[in-house]
Protein backbone atom coordinates (compact mmCIF):
# COMPACT_ATOMS: atom_id res chain seq x y z
CA UNK A 1 0.00 0.00 0.00
CA UNK A 2 1.19 3.23 -0.96
CA UNK A 3 0.46 6.69 1.29
CA UNK A 4 0.33 10.24 -0.17
CA UNK A 5 2.57 12.51 2.18
CA UNK A 6 1.81 16.24 2.36
CA UNK A 7 5.42 18.02 2.98
CA UNK A 8 6.58 21.39 3.14
CA UNK A 9 8.69 21.73 -0.40
CA UNK A 10 11.38 22.58 1.78
CA UNK A 11 11.61 19.65 3.75
CA UNK A 12 10.43 17.70 0.23
CA UNK A 13 13.73 19.38 -1.53
CA UNK A 14 15.90 17.92 1.40
CA UNK A 15 14.29 14.83 1.03
CA UNK A 16 15.06 14.72 -2.88
CA UNK A 17 18.77 15.86 -2.60
CA UNK A 18 19.63 13.03 0.21
CA UNK A 19 20.43 15.46 3.05
CA UNK A 20 17.18 14.35 4.79
CA UNK A 21 16.70 10.53 5.29
CA UNK A 22 13.93 10.73 7.96
CA UNK A 23 10.41 12.64 7.67
CA UNK A 24 9.02 12.87 10.94
CA UNK A 25 5.50 12.51 12.38
CA UNK A 26 3.22 12.64 15.58
CA UNK A 27 1.10 9.92 14.11
CA UNK A 28 1.44 6.36 11.98
CA UNK A 29 -0.09 4.65 9.68
CA UNK A 30 -1.94 2.09 10.92
CA UNK A 31 -1.66 -0.01 7.13
CA UNK A 32 1.13 -1.63 5.71
CA UNK A 33 2.71 0.93 3.84
CA UNK A 34 5.73 0.47 1.41
CA UNK A 35 6.12 4.02 -0.39
CA UNK A 36 5.38 7.57 0.16
CA UNK A 37 3.72 9.85 -2.63
CA UNK A 38 5.36 13.26 -1.99
CA UNK A 39 2.77 16.06 -2.17
CA UNK A 40 4.69 19.69 -1.93
CA UNK A 41 2.58 21.71 0.24
CA UNK A 42 1.56 25.39 -0.66
CA UNK A 43 3.20 27.40 -2.89
CA UNK A 44 4.29 24.32 -5.12
CA UNK A 45 0.70 21.90 -4.59
CA UNK A 46 2.00 19.67 -6.70
CA UNK A 47 3.00 15.88 -6.49
CA UNK A 48 6.61 15.62 -7.07
CA UNK A 49 7.92 12.46 -6.46
CA UNK A 50 8.40 9.16 -4.09
CA UNK A 51 10.24 7.08 -2.08
CA UNK A 52 10.34 3.75 -0.32
CA UNK A 53 9.77 3.29 3.79
CA UNK A 54 13.10 1.13 4.70
CA UNK A 55 11.53 1.61 8.66
CA UNK A 56 9.92 3.35 10.83
CA UNK A 57 11.50 4.06 14.22
CA UNK A 58 8.90 4.55 16.90
CA UNK A 59 10.31 6.22 20.32
CA UNK A 60 10.51 8.63 22.69
CA UNK A 61 11.05 11.85 20.82
CA UNK A 62 14.88 12.76 22.84
CA UNK A 63 16.37 8.86 21.65
CA UNK A 64 14.63 9.82 18.64
CA UNK A 65 15.94 12.91 17.89
CA UNK A 66 19.78 11.42 19.25
CA UNK A 67 19.23 8.54 16.86
CA UNK A 68 18.04 10.62 13.46
CA UNK A 69 19.57 14.22 14.48
CA UNK A 70 22.42 13.49 11.50
CA UNK A 71 19.92 13.27 8.57
CA UNK A 72 17.17 15.34 9.88
CA UNK A 73 16.99 18.05 7.47
CA UNK A 74 15.62 19.97 10.53
CA UNK A 75 17.04 22.12 13.05
CA UNK A 76 16.63 20.82 17.08
CA UNK A 77 14.61 24.11 17.51
CA UNK A 78 11.85 22.83 14.83
CA UNK A 79 11.57 19.26 16.07
CA UNK A 80 11.10 20.67 19.70
CA UNK A 81 8.19 22.46 18.39
CA UNK A 82 6.84 20.23 16.05
CA UNK A 83 6.51 17.17 18.56
CA UNK A 84 5.81 20.05 22.20
CA UNK A 85 3.85 17.99 24.52
CA UNK A 86 4.31 14.97 22.97
CA UNK A 87 6.14 11.79 24.64
CA UNK A 88 6.64 9.67 21.59
CA UNK A 89 7.44 10.20 18.37
CA UNK A 90 7.85 8.71 14.78
CA UNK A 91 10.56 9.21 12.32
CA UNK A 92 9.59 7.29 8.83
CA UNK A 93 13.53 6.01 7.16
CA UNK A 94 13.53 7.30 3.34
CA UNK A 95 14.78 4.34 1.18
CA UNK A 96 15.43 4.82 -2.54
CA UNK A 97 13.71 8.31 -4.06
CA UNK A 98 12.22 8.73 -7.35
CA UNK A 99 12.26 12.37 -8.03
CA UNK A 100 9.38 12.91 -11.16
CA UNK A 101 10.69 14.87 -14.36
CA UNK A 102 7.50 16.76 -14.39
CA UNK A 103 5.20 17.34 -11.38
CA UNK A 104 1.83 16.16 -10.80
CA UNK A 105 -1.46 17.08 -9.82
CA UNK A 106 -3.47 15.50 -6.90
CA UNK A 107 -6.32 14.96 -9.53
CA UNK A 108 -4.01 12.36 -11.35
CA UNK A 109 -4.54 10.10 -8.23
CA UNK A 110 -7.92 10.74 -8.00
CA UNK A 111 -7.82 13.07 -4.86
CA UNK A 112 -9.75 16.45 -4.81
CA UNK A 113 -7.53 18.19 -1.93
CA UNK A 114 -4.31 17.58 -0.23
CA UNK A 115 -4.63 15.47 3.02
CA UNK A 116 -3.78 17.35 6.26
CA UNK A 117 -1.06 14.98 6.99
CA UNK A 118 -1.45 11.64 4.53
CA UNK A 119 -4.00 10.02 2.89
CA UNK A 120 -4.08 5.91 1.76
CA UNK A 121 -3.80 5.47 -1.49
Amino acid sequence: MNVLLSIKPEFANKIFNGTKKYEFRKSIFKKDVKKVIVYASSPVQRVIGEFDIIGILCKDTESLWHETKKYSGITKDFYDEYFANKEMAYAIKVGTVRKYSCPKYLSDFDIEYAPQSFAYL
